[in-house]
């Protein structure tokens, strides 16, 4: 048992990893129970006694549950904040906090922020879930039930609740995943053709033959990129949310850090655009003949910087808006007859068309940064090439058997 003075608050050891709080706000004497380790149940004591300093203490009775999740969106911040570049276990990215904040903001608390966490029950959350469906997807609703279920386990975690209300909850039905559409190989090319005219041709055509991420693609650098050993390697991506703009970090998993190889016509058309930011380096203009191999892009260049604003100078190291990039490819792929087909599929089409191919899933998987298991659950688009192949190959088994 670890104990402190009744000035600073002590602590309890209730068991394995169950800790007890006790501190004090005006005289009147709080204990609060808390799950994890003795350094996290400490911190978590400091924590409790700077609030009653500051005037900020809430009576762990009397939270609610828009208290609760401002409280818990803050504390994810502070740990991404302090990860030192360090993905930890557990910890998700700014963008993805981003998206549980407005999930929860939009469609819990307007109903349920101003109930007690401590009388929050599981009839309630099956309510909110009912009158969610009528108007959200099946895919939305079960993902508002992870997070406000995430949510709401950190405060049993805290000691605020001794029990999770979304666990006593009956979990909507998730749907069918939505993963888009798969290109075959015609309709890639004709989308390819299509958007040659474009600023965005090489950033669309990066993204088809590497079947990379978008944030990925923006953040490649030309130090990324080894043409004697055709690699390229990812290492980042580019991030944009609400309150912190465009930042750069680090890829989900480790998967994401990878190097694949690349083929001749994408290098051919790489060193093209590396070309063209040595002629703006050097301001030597298109057409003229001048030898380039001397000069040298800045370490940190970026394959695709984003072109600068009327009146504003140019510069290698300047984010293109993920946003941006995505809004005018769907423009464009629209007039091109592709409505429907978002940024994103070009990566599903890249790896529909390798597992057409007979690419081995592993193979795949570990080019794309993905788990195996997670690309043919919800990336493996089901293409007419692979559905015709697969009804060759049973027609052919079938003849001597169904024939006689």
């Amino acid at each position: 048992m670890t104990k402190r003075s009744h000035g600073d608050g002590g602590i309890d050891q209730r068991g394995d990893g169950i800790y007890r709080l006790r501190y004090r706000v005006d005289g009147k004497r709080f204990t609060v129970t808390f799950h994890g380790s003795l350094k996290e149940a400490r911190l978590e004591l400091g924590r409790l006694i700077q609030s009653s300093h500051s005037g900020e203490h809430v009576d762990p009775a009397k939270v609610t549950l828009a208290q609760w999740v401002d409280q818990w969106v803050k504390l994810n911040q502070r740990h991404e904040d302090n990860a030192g570049g360090t993905r930890r276990r557990g910890l998700v990215n700014r963008r993805t906090l981003e998206r549980y904040e407005e999930l929860l903001r939009c469609h819990v608390t307007p109903t349920l922020g101003k109930r007690p966490l401590q009388k929050l029950t599981g009839t309630e959350i099956d309510n909110l879930y009912i009158s969610l469906e009528k108007k959200l997807s099946p895919r939305t609703v079960h993902h508002i039930h992870t997070v406000l279920g995430a949510c709401l386990k950190a405060a049993v975690r805290k000691g605020l609740v001794k029990t999770n209300p979304v666990a006593l909850a009956e979990a909507p039905f998730p749907g069918e995943s939505d993963h888009g559409m798969a290109l075959d190989e015609d309709q890639l090319r004709r989308l390819l053709d299509g958007f040659r005219p474009s600023v965005l041709f090489p950033i669309v055509a990066v993204l088809a033959f590497t079947g990379a991420r978008r944030g990925e693609v923006l953040a490649l650098r030309w130090s990324d990129l080894d043409v004697e050993k055709k690699t390229l390697r990812i290492e980042r991506a580019v991030e944009q949310t609400s309150e912190y703009g465009l930042a750069i970090k680090e890829p989900k998993t480790k998967r994401g850090k990878r190097t694949i190889t690349i083929d001749d016509d994408l290098i051919v058309l790489l060193d093209a655009e590396r070309e063209k930011l040595l002629r703006l380096q050097t301001g030597v203009p298109d057409g003229a003949t001048v030898d380039l191999s001397l000069v040298k892009l800045p370490d940190d260049a970026l394959m695709f910087p984003c072109p600068p604003a009327p009146g504003e100078s140019f510069s290698f190291t300047s984010l293109r808006k993920p946003n941006n990039t995505t809004k005018e490819f769907l423009r464009r792929a629209g007039l091109l007859g592709f409505p429907e087909l978002r940024l994103h599929d070009l990566r599903g089409t890249h790896e529909t068309l390798l597992l057409d191919a007979g690419v081995p899933v592993h193979v795949v998987a570990a080019r794309c940064g993905h788990d195996p298991a997670v690309l043919l659950r919800s990336y493996a688009k089901h293409s007419k090439k692979a559905d015709t192949s697969a009804a060759a190959i049973i027609g052919a088994l079938s003849k001597g058997v169904l024939r006689g």
